[in-house]
């Protein structure tokens, strides 16, 4: 099955020579992302990877990346946050019929991630909401997707934080 998603990276200081990265990326199998490079020292690879499951195709590109650019850093997976208007092109619904869906169901639609301006929720959340209430064709292969890189980047996140305080914070969440 082809899955669809994008890694971001930032690249160490010595490694800012976007040719050779581009050649390293192919050889080390990475030929079937685009290469997008706009911030200096940062680098995204938009993958169309054909894998037996989202979880092989994410975690396979992400070493092959490794391979290619050892001090390259991940800085996110996506899809994963996402606003209301992301979510409804996905789906194939407006932005409206979305919001008012999350404003009926208050209660049970997921909550965001951060709320202000701009409300974010992770992907993996909304879509599993609607196909929990079976009326929207949710790709599965999507949902697979999106569940991966949520997961990826917490531990991404989870990383950064001390062990100590990791360990006090979740016994406060048990």
């Amino acid at each position: 099955m082809e899955y669809i998603f994008t890694l971001k990276f930032q690249l160490a200081g010595q490694d800012q020579d976007y040719d050779d990265l581009v050649e390293c990326l192919g050889a080390a199998g990475c030929d079937d992302a685009l290469v997008g490079i706009g911030q200096p020292g940062r680098f995204a690879l938009a993958f169309n990877r054909d894998a037996v499951t989202a979880k092989a195709a994410i975690f396979s590109a992400l070493a092959d990346v490794k391979k290619a650019a050892p001090s390259a850093t991940l800085l996110e997976a996506t899809p994963d946050f996402v606003g209301l208007t992301d979510v409804a092109e996905l789906v194939g619904m407006t932005r409206q019929n979305l919001r008012k869906l999350m404003l009926q169901y208050g209660a049970s639609f997921p909550a965001p991630v951060h709320e202000g301006s701009a409300a974010v929720w992770h992907l993996a959340d909304v879509l599993g909401w609607l196909q929990g209430r079976g009326s929207y064709a949710i790709e599965q292969a999507a949902l697979d997707v999106a569940l991966i890189t949520l997961q990826v980047n917490l531990a991404r996140q989870q990383q950064r934080l001390a062990p100590k305080l990791q360990r006090e914070v979740a016994a406060l969440l048990a």
